[in-house]
């Protein structure tokens, strides 16, 4: 896939990686007869994946259909872009690569929307898995862990730095649709062999898959991206009763009593060589 064309959506069969999403509705959201404004997605082909999460704003009218059309548009741009460069070296290039699909993005969705664009507000948080790196883009307050080498035996995982707060005082999100979205953009590039499993998801599930402390900045809770991942290592696709276990997990009283807001991961495993 050299000449740029997208990659297919949701099948990875040719993919060194296994892929597999959900989405749920949040309690508030239920209670009060309204749809999840979460969404996923992802593309694949035998040499690159791209992975996107998005929130819709819980107080814009049409997030929803925002967030879905951001994550769609993110499988399309970063993965042209990503394919038609797939052996571009890690380092400055792929800070280029990514801030040159966001841009592409952000255009797309604001022409599309017009002038009712702040309706469609939505957060987004990419990721692109190449042969020899990953490239990662958050707007908003998504994230991010990998899944990479072990300690003692003990599998370890590792919390990609998100965006800085908009403002000192200022816990509010950015939006695709935020006048200064693009001051806000965060990238990373990671190149380390080891990576065999990475976990993308919106803050709806942030309480039960980081630990938070006083002292220092928020850290994978081990217990739960480990299960989230190890639920996916076996081979073969996913089946409709594992998918429908996953979405219990979130829909849960435990998971519901941490945060009342959609829930959504969308994870990756490398597959196991013959």
């Amino acid at each position: 896939m050299g000449d740029g064309t997208a990659l297919r959506g949701n099948d990875d069969r040719d993919s060194p990686w296994r892929i597999h999403g959900v989405s749920v509705t949040g309690y508030r959201h239920h209670r009060a007869g309204m749809p999840g404004q979460d969404a996923c997605t992802y593309g694949s082909s035998a040499s690159v994946a791209v992975l996107a999460v998005a929130d819709g704003a819980g107080s814009r009218a049409r997030s929803g259909q925002g967030a879905r059309l951001a994550v769609e548009l993110a499988v399309e741009h970063f993965g042209r872009r990503a394919v038609a460069a797939v052996e571009c070296v890690p380092g400055e290039g792929v800070h280029e690569l990514l801030t040159e699909a966001y841009r592409d993005v952000s255009k797309v969705f604001l022409d599309r929307t017009g002038p009712e664009a702040d309706d469609f507000a939505t957060t987004l948080t990419v990721v692109v898995l190449a042969p020899d790196w990953l490239g990662h883009l958050s707007v908003g307050d998504g994230f991010v862990v990998l899944r990479a080498g072990t300690e003692d035996g003990e599998r370890q995982f590792h919390l990609l730095p998100q965006p800085a707060a908009a403002g000192e005082y200022s816990n509010e999100t950015v939006f695709l649709t935020s006048p200064d979205a693009a001051r806000w953009v965060h990238t990373d590039c990671v190149s380390d062999p080891g990576i065999d499993g990475v976990l993308l998801s919106t803050d709806g599930l942030a309480q039960a898959a980081l630990s938070r402390s006083a002292a220092g900045p928020p850290i994978p809770n081990a217990s739960f991206t480990d299960a989230v991942f190890r639920s996916l290592d076996a081979p073969g696709p996913v089946s409709e009763s594992a998918h429908e276990s996953l979405a219990a997990l979130l829909r849960s009283d435990r998971l519901t009593a941490l945060n009342a807001d959609d829930k959504t991961l969308l994870r990756a495993v490398r597959k196991v060589r013959p």
